[in-house]
Formats: C-alpha cells, sequence, structure tokens
C-alpha cells in the first residue's frame, strides 16, 4: 500500500493514480489517520522523487518507499503555515552539500518516518521560485524532529 504508483522495477505495484485513490478511500473508512499516512506517502512523496528526482535518488529511494519506510512531506512552517510563499526555511549550498536551516511544524508522519521530503528556499531573491525540495534521511546529521503538538484533526 505504500507504494502503490511505484514502477515494479523499484518494488511498487506501479498501479495507476486511481488505485491509489481507491485504497485511500477504502483505508478511510475504517481508519482515516492511515488513510491519511498513506496518502501524503503515495500523493506527496512518491510522486515527487518519480517525477523530479534524479535516476540516483529513484534508485535509492523508492525501493525503501515502497518497502518499509514512510515518507514525510515537510512544507508548514509555524509562521507561514502551509503558505510556501512566505516560508522562512533556507538551504545555503556549502561545497557539494546543501545545509538546510529551519523549523517545519504539524508535519504527517514525523515521527514515524524515516525520508523527510523538506522544502527549503535555496535562492530567497528569486521569491517562491527560489523554493526547491530535499530529499532528507531521517539519519542525517543535525536532522531532528520536534516534540509533537497537541492539535486538532487527523
Amino acid at each position: 500500500l505504500m507504494g502503490i504508483e511505484i514502477p515494479a522495477e523499484y518494488g511498487g505495484t506501479a498501479m495507476p493514480f486511481t488505485s491509489s485513490i481507491i485504497v485511500i478511500e477504502e483505508l478511510a473508512k475504517i481508519d482515516p489517520s492511515v488513510s491519511v499516512m498513506v496518502d501524503v506517502q503515495n500523493t506527496l512523496v512518491n510522486i515527487a522523487i518519480l517525477k523530479w528526482g534524479t535516476t540516483e535518488q529513484k534508485r535509492k529511494y523508492l525501493p525503501r518507499l515502497a518497502e518499509n519506510t514512510i515518507g514525510s512531506f515537510c512544507l508548514s512552517e509555524w509562521t507561514s503555515g502551509s503558505d510556501a510563499f512566505a516560508m522562512k526555511s533556507r538551504a545555503e549550498k556549502k561545497s557539494k552539500e546543501y545545509v538546510l536551516n529551519g523549523t517545519k511544524a504539524w508535519i504527517t508522519n514525523a515521527e514515524e518516518a524515516g525520508l523527510y521530503l523538506v522544502f527549503a528556499n535555496a535562492d530567497p531573491t528569486k521569491g517562491y521560485k527560489g523554493i526547491t525540495a530535499f530529499v532528507v534521511d531521517r539519519n542525517t546529521p543535525g536532522f531532528q524532529i520536534g516534540k509533537k503538538e497537541d492539535k486538532l484533526g487527523i
């Protein structure tokens, strides 16, 4: 259920988007929380890597996401909510890597995930066009999960 649209070559079931929606709807009848977890994984994390990931990223991350790793989509922030254009998180290129600085909030699957799609602005002079997504492994040095917030909703 976690790799519905991921091609079989990466360990997924290679089903169409409609199949993801049917699975999500059926799960929601029994447990909406599980449904949201599966939804985020299939329609946000997996698809982003499938569409915009490099060949290396697809080979490295899609088998994990299809088999044994939960993904998390990290956009919202305390001061901007889900308004990506007002995002404060920054990405600074240092040698061959980027250093991300910022704090995300209300992130679905954060505690359970092993892989995070983190949005940050790599070039604030370009406004929203400087925003990009970074694949961050849970074990990345400096990466940490904050306390779980007591909030309404799923």
